[in-house]
């Protein structure tokens, strides 16, 4: 959509990327190691500095303390980490759970390790609004031969939230199971409302048997940059390692340093990013009300869920790409991330965007 966006010069609300850039003094301390010498591969696991920054903020966000050495590794975004966690566990004939709508990385990287995918349907509220797991559903397709389940909280399409209960629910399932947890947190510092991230690291159940994937590209607005990294057990890291060096061996230099250094320097900004986007949303969200389109505000990420069946019934893909070229102003069809398509007439627009932006794409989308 991104493509097609730039070949009809639409407003993208697409792709999940911001349009502002990262905060100056970030940049600034990578620019200061890229001229004073950190330019050469760094450690196969990660700066230590870095990953003493990340085992800080994983202890005082989570109250999970982590080694920094033998249970925290950087990787090349978080697309990488989920690769090499899938890699590591993952075996020939194994299956393995995702919830639709489901990112689109997790079954390539099952299919690439002879794995199969499962796909469980996230319900919906009788609003049409608020996507949840069904527990029962999950237990009825968990079986011997369940080697992962992938969850992704906050939630991307949908902007659905993990509550405290449902880590429970989780470990209540997984129980006296062999079961691994591959838990995509990319979202973690963009949850609106007052509500809080509850991450897989938090659960003393939970934890001995998860990977969990986080992003500094989604926390500093530079998706480009891929960067991100892994939290597991030190067992299961040796196992990730193994297949991280292999992968991609070492991530940049000099981001790391910058990292590390931002991270210690100042923990605000991560702290009031939630705040930061729950702004754009609410703005987004106002702008949205003149239209036809049926929401509820997204509770956490920076994507909102738009319903248009009072506009249209026409599939969520070719409507999709009709109001790119139409009215110029791009989406994601819901549809696209699930393996049967159930989410009806939704759309899911990104508001990691100029307030400018947001308010030319929305005087676009009253014309429908």
């Amino acid at each position: 959509m991104s493509q097609l966006a730039a070949d009809c010069d639409a407003i993208n609300l697409s792709q999940g990327f911001p349009s502002f850039d990262p905060p100056q003094e970030l940049t600034d301390r990578i620019t200061y190691h890229l001229r004073h010498g950190g330019n050469q591969y760094a450690p196969m696991p990660g700066l230590p500095e870095l990953r003493k920054a990340i085992a800080e903020k994983t202890r005082r966000l989570q109250g999970r303390v982590v080694d920094a050495d033998s249970e925290v590794t950087v990787c090349t975004g978080a697309t990488e980490g989920i690769f090499s966690a899938i890699q590591a566990i993952v075996r020939p004939g194994d299956e393995v759970i995702v919830f639709d709508p489901a990112y689109d990385s997790y079954e390539p990287s099952v299919t690439l390790a002879g794995g199969i995918t499962r796909h469980v349907p996230l319900s919906i509220s009788d609003d049409g609004f608020d996507f949840h797991i069904d527990w029962q559903q999950l237990e009825a397709t968990v079986n011997d031969k369940t080697r992962l389940i992938i969850v992704n909280f906050p939630h991307n399409p949908t902007g659905a939230i993990f509550s405290a209960d449902d880590l429970n629910y989780l470990a209540d399932i997984v129980r006296d199971t062999n079961i691994y947890l591959l838990s995509d947190e990319v979202y973690e510092h963009i949850i609106f409302d007052g509500k809080s991230h509850h991450s897989l690291a938090s659960h003393d159940e939970l934890w001995p048997r998860s990977f969990v994937i986080c992003s500094f590209g989604k926390t500093f607005h530079a998706t480009g940059w891929k960067v991100g990294y892994c939290l597991a057990p030190s067992e299961l890291t040796d196992e990730f390692r193994r297949v991280h060096q292999f992968t991609t061996f070492s991530v940049s230099t000099p981001m790391q340093h910058g990292l590390a250094d931002y991270l210690v320097s100042n923990p605000e900004f991560y702290e009031n990013l939630s705040a930061f986007y729950q702004q754009k949303r609410d703005l987004f969200c106002g702008l949205l009300r003149e239209t036809r389109f049926r929401f509820t505000p997204s509770r956490s990420t920076f994507f909102q869920i738009v319903e248009y069946g009072d506009i249209s019934n026409e599939l969520d893909v070719s409507l999709a790409k009709k109001w790119t070229r139409e009215i110029s102003v791009a989406s994601i069809p819901l549809s696209v991330f699930c393996e049967k398509p159930f989410t009806g007439t939704r759309l899911r627009f990104c508001f990691a965007k100029d307030d400018a932006t947001l308010a030319d794409a929305v005087e676009k989308l009253k014309q429908l």
